[in-house]
């Protein structure tokens, strides 16, 4: 990429940002992207909302909200700190294959704590929903920049 030059000290706190279009903008955004912090907790409460459930169980229904979990132990982590919070219980389940599996569902609190994540979700669709709005508003094509970096204050 050509660099323009400008006079010493006159442009103290530039820097150039890649002009980035389509599909192309979305795999090299430098935003962090992804769920809401501690998302997980929520949509674990919703499932056992659901249904009580055993841990892959609930490892494998998150996948529709986004997750592809690696490593299951952080979803066992969170459940064993849900029910140390008393959002949770679990109970030992025999099993007629395999060895006992431990069983998770809600409890009266989770269910309270479940209700109020969903207000603050809703209340962050509103704003996101403001957000994306306004971006279909603007033009298609970039403003134009004559060649020079763009400045940040």
């Amino acid at each position: 990429m050509a660099r323009s030059t400008w006079p010493a000290g006159e442009w103290p706190s530039v820097q150039e940002l890649p002009m980035l279009e389509g599909v192309e903008a979305a795999d090299r955004c430098r935003c962090d992207g992804g769920q809401p912090k501690n998302f997980a907790r929520p949509c674990l409460l919703l499932l056992l909302a659901e249904s009580s459930a055993h841990g892959y169980e609930l490892i494998d229904r998150l996948r529709p909200f986004g997750f592809e979990i690696a490593d299951p132990a952080s979803v066992y982590k969170s459940l064993r700190q849900m029910e140390t919070e008393g959002l949770v219980t679990s109970t030992w389940e025999l099993s007629t294959r395999g060895p006992p599996r431990r069983v998770y569902e809600l409890t009266s609190d989770g269910r309270d704590l479940l209700e109020a994540w969903s207000i603050t979700l809703d209340q962050n669709r509103t704003i996101l929903s403001r957000f994306l709005e306004r971006y279909t508003q603007l033009e298609s094509k970039p403003a134009p920049r004559d060649g020079r970096p763009l400045k940040l204050s």
